[in-house]
């Protein structure tokens, strides 16, 4: 970075230390730990109580405190506290611009958010529906759920086309489906060969530094609690 660009986070002091609050399987908290550790940042990672018997529970004082909705991520840094995944990303964002998880023309940045908020809004309501009938995976709504994510799964074989990433150049476009799609590969509604480019997306996703730092731990939680594992997923923690 040039001598004459500092960012936000620099001017304000390095001795100040962001508090992130997520989970060991919080999609929404994963996708900002991506983020934050693309961009170096250094924060602090607190892991709110959760079990798989009883959720996340005791709510966290500090989670319940700042959101509303009682759930995380929850970002604290000085007096700033706030949730919701992408408005932290969008602040991440702002205080650490370098490397950019946006794109520089606003075309393209806004093509991207597009992509992000579907990956949250349009594809993940599908994977919500097979998490809350995994007791009866041949539901018929189940089976529609299933069809909604493949149909979602083609839609961005044509959007990554020849190229390396959905947007163009990475971004935070790019974290936010990652993470979706493996909670869809963990509840029955994996890619598969039909769109070769997308799984090769994901291999190139997989192999980041700052995603296997995220999705190690995760995939090594679900194996000590006797869970399945996405075969894509890391053997261990790294």
């Amino acid at each position: 970075m040039p001598e004459n660009v500092r960012s936000d986070r620099e001017a304000r002091g390095s001795d100040r230390k962001i508090r992130l609050f997520s989970g060991p399987l919080s999609m929404f908290g994963a996708k900002v730990q991506i983020a934050a550790h693309e961009k170096n940042i250094d924060f602090e990672l607190v892991m709110v109580p959760f079990t798989m018997k009883e959720g996340y529970a005791p709510k966290h004082p500090e989670v319940l405190r700042i959101n509303p909705k009682r759930q995380v991520p929850v970002l604290i840094d000085g007096d700033l506290e706030i949730f919701d995944s992408t408005q932290i990303f969008e602040y991440l964002e702002d205080i650490e611009p370098h490397p950019a998880l946006w794109p520089a023309m606003s075309a393209a940045r806004a093509w991207s958010r597009r992509l992000e908020h579907e990956s949250d809004e349009v594809y993940f309501p599908h994977i919500i529906k097979l998490m809350q009938l995994w007791k009866t995976p041949d539901d018929p709504a189940a089976e529609l759920a299933r069809a909604g994510a493949a149909a979602y799964y083609r839609t961005m074989e044509s959007v990554l086309d020849d190229r390396e990433f959905l947007g163009g150049a990475y971004s935070f476009a790019d974290i936010a489906f990652y993470m979706a799609q493996l909670f869809g590969a963990r509840w029955g509604a994996d890619m598969t060969s039909e769109t070769p480019r997308l799984l090769q997306w994901r291999q190139r996703m997989t192999a980041r530094p700052a995603v296997i730092k995220v999705v190690g731990p995760m995939a090594d939680y679900l194996r000590g609690q006797g869970l399945s594992v996405p075969a894509f997923l890391p053997s261990k923690a790294e």
